[in-house]
């Protein structure tokens, strides 16, 4: 199952919230700062120099979530925006999917996205949400598995309904 709220993803209280990383795993702005700080910046940055680096564009691993209500968090690398045509929708796509699968190994029944790419890398917002959402809805089918889409504005919420009347038959939900 597929839904869209509004929110901080810091906040989210599902099994894991996924944290868009730049390929070292580095702390930076946006979603990847708040993640390490609300979770505690020294746990989550030991526990992520374990991890080998670089990671691959669209690949995904997982540490605990420590001080998030999520007990886990899973740090996926996603694309600078160049102008769409160096397989940019592709390895965003890749992003959302390795998430899923990642937490269905680890027999994880609910994640919490955020918009992956759209701050820092570029990523056009709209299309990044019509790729968020398609992706999700593709990999995440399953009733007794919920992945939910977080926007922190305003505009990117308005910009999901959108793209939800634009394509009627996809089985999203509005969720709070």
């Amino acid at each position: 199952m597929v839904l869209i709220c509004q929110g901080d993803i810091t906040d989210r209280d599902t099994d894991a919230i996924v944290n868009a990383s730049n390929t070292r795993l580095l702390p930076g702005a946006g979603v990847c700062g708040a993640i390490y700080a609300k979770a505690g910046f020294a746990k989550l940055m030991e526990a992520t120099s374990r991890i080998p680096v670089p990671l691959k564009v669209g690949q995904a691993v997982l540490t605990p979530g420590f001080d998030l209500k999520a007990r886990y968090i899973i740090h996926t690398a996603g694309p600078v925006f160049v102008d769409g045509n160096h397989e940019e929708a592709s390895l965003l796509a890749r992003c959302y999917e390795n998430a899923i699968r990642l937490a269905k190994e680890n027999e994880l029944s609910s994640v919490t996205f955020p918009l992956i790419a759209a701050g820092i890398f570029g990523y056009p917002k709209k299309e990044a949400i019509a790729i968020a959402l398609k992706t999700m809805i593709d990999n995440a089918p399953e009733e007794d598995f919920k992945a939910y889409l977080i926007l922190y504005k305003d505009e990117d919420f308005a910009q999901a309904k959108e793209i939800l009347e634009e394509n009627p038959a996809w089985p999203v939900v509005l969720s709070d």
